[in-house]
């Protein structure tokens, strides 16, 4: 790239256009991964979706692949070179309380949709993390706070505004553009950036939410007797249970300061009286360090999960469940319990119910008959990736009978979100249409630095 290039680039975007040196380079690739940072030839701070398609022109042009980032929370690895549009300026937020609808822009988070929906009755499909981008988030699928209750954020999708890898701003719904819709809703940055999206609203203000805590050496079955309790409960009950080793730091609450812990989630629809009937057993799994279980509105749903908004490195891996039994639990514990060889938090989250629902608009989103989401976290505080190596792929193979694929959204990086990896994230049908697709929109495969799928015809290199 020559100089006089860059400068014209910069002259028709409304964001900045950053290099390697450049003062706030550094700041504008960073997410909230801090295991994973991109090394991109050039960066466009996109302002508008105009920004975007000149950056789409421009790495066309210029034969560099382009790699998206809102607001980093999924990596499938570091970009080396090439150009990286960033999203985070297109912040807008608007809300159609009759139709009740939300379009968002592609750099809005949920911590934004959430005020803006709530005085009208009605909430978006969030995550359990208020500070996640929404359209990422979404178009990954989106196993969300009230994922029993209401399935798949992704089916939520009512329209978008996508560049494509020409450079052209299309309008998509499943209706006008089915294939693409298809894809997009699935496939995410594979297919074109998306500069805003529609979705569906749900009817709801507040809910019976928060948790308790137990001491995981004290009550060791709290964990079989979570599994147990789900086994039979309405779809209004969403709930999961995570075991996290508290460090012993004085801004931890005294009881759980340097313990393991289990932190049970709820995070009920129905009235507070049926929420205090419904979670009353899980008492009985042994002492309670810590109680906040209330009738709360829906803004502060954040709390129920309370998860740090700062960027912080880290590994992840990710298993979809068909179901948990014993022997599920107790290869878990054995590799990720307070006794295992590396510290990792660890949360088992309750599917089912809605979710395996078919969307009213079809997408490429799998695994819709998972019981269980378990998900294994590594911070890389004084351990690195290859030190989790061993750990992940003896849980991948110890839980593959009983594993149906991985969510998109919660695949690592680096080693842990190879090709191998992504196949497991869709169906195999559907990995095969998603092909012939990319081929279709993408057959350079000008949107490579992500969760790859080649072009129809391409092999490995195609994901280079």
């Amino acid at each position: 790239m020559k100089h006089d290039d860059i400068q014209a680039l910069a002259s028709r975007v409304t964001g900045p256009v950053l290099l390697p040196g450049d003062q706030d380079f550094d700041e504008e690739r960073t997410g909230a991964n801090l295991a994973v940072r991109h090394r991109p030839d050039v960066i466009v701070g996109a302002a508008r979706s105009q920004d975007v398609q000149e950056a789409v022109r421009f790495a066309a042009e210029h034969g560099l692949p382009v790699a998206v980032q809102a607001t980093g929370h999924g990596y499938a690895g570091a970009a080396d070179g090439g150009l990286l549009i960033t999203t985070g300026r297109m912040t807008g937020v608007e809300v159609d309380a009759d139709r009740r609808t939300v379009t968002v822009e592609a750099g809005a988070r949920f911590e934004q949709v959430i005020p803006a929906t709530a005085p009208h009755g009605l909430a978006p499909l969030n995550g359990s993390a208020p500070h996640v981008g929404v359209v990422s988030y979404v178009l990954g699928g989106g196993v969300g706070l009230l994922v029993r209750t209401y399935g798949y954020a992704s089916d939520r999708v009512r329209s978008l505004q996508v560049v494509t890898a020409d450079g052209a701003l299309r309008q998509v719904t499943a209706d006008s553009d089915p294939d693409l819709y298809w894809a997009l809703v699935g496939g995410r940055d594979n297919f074109g950036i998306v500069t805003r999206l529609e979705m569906d609203l749900v009817p709801v203000a507040r809910v019976y939410g928060g948790g308790f805590f137990f001491d995981a050496e004290a009550a060791p079955d709290v964990l079989s007797a979570y599994v147990r309790w789900t086994s039979d409960l309405p779809r209004e009950m969403n709930s999961s249970v995570a075991l996290i080793p508290m460090p012993d730091d004085p801004e931890v609450p005294e009881p759980m300061r340097g313990r393991h812990v289990y932190h049970v989630r709820i995070a009920y629809t129905g009235s507070a009286a049926e929420g205090e009937r419904l979670v009353a057993p899980l008492r009985d799994a042994g002492p309670v360090l810590i109680e906040d279980l209330r009738d709360m509105p829906y803004t502060e749903s954040g709390s129920i999960h309370d998860e740090p908004p700062g960027p912080v490195p880290f590994q992840r891996e990710t298993v979809m469940l068909r179901e948990a039994g014993d022997d599920v639990l107790r290869v878990l514990l054995e590799h990720t319990g307070p006794q295992a060889p590396l510290p990792v938090v660890v949360e088992l989250r309750h599917l089912g119910g809605a979710l395996a629902t078919p969307p009213e608009r079809p997408n490429s989103v799998a695994h819709r008959d998972a019981g269980y989401l378990l998900s294994v976290v590594t911070l890389l505080f004084g351990i690195t990736e290859e030190d989790t190596r061993p750990m992940y792929k003896q849980l991948r193979e110890a839980l593959r009978p009983v594993s149906t694929g991985a969510g998109l959204n919660f695949l690592g990086h680096g080693a842990n979100a190879g090709e191998e990896a992504i196949r497991t994230a869709y169906a195999p049908a559907d990995l095969d249409r998603l092909a012939r697709l990319k081929a279709v929109y993408d057959p350079g495969n000008l949107f490579r630095l992500n969760y790859n799928i080649p072009p129809a015809g391409d092999g490995p290199a195609g994901a280079a």
